[in-house]
């Protein structure tokens, strides 16, 4: 019975951080466009990158792919200075 409880946890919790990595994906988004929208000083290859990265992320949050489109917005943020 413990084995099924633990499970169902697991997976409720699952669930909610799949939930909460989507909501966070936007905000993410909107953070980057506000930095990139003060012309912050970047190369071109930096800023070439950023924008790269940022329509990795958005994509892969449209595809449901939230992990990844955090990983590519982060380092978009890295770069960023954010």
């Amino acid at each position: 019975m413990r084995k099924v409880v633990s499970a169902l946890l697991a997976g409720v919790l699952a669930l909610a951080s799949g939930a909460a990595l989507a909501s966070s994906c936007p905000a993410h988004m909107a953070a980057i466009d506000a930095k990139l929208a003060e012309n912050p000083m970047l190369s071109a290859e930096d800023a070439a990158k950023v924008a790269e990265l940022r329509a990795e992320g958005e994509a892969k949050h449209n595809a449901g792919e939230h992990a990844e489109s955090m990983r590519l917005l982060a380092e978009a943020e890295q770069i960023l200075g954010i």
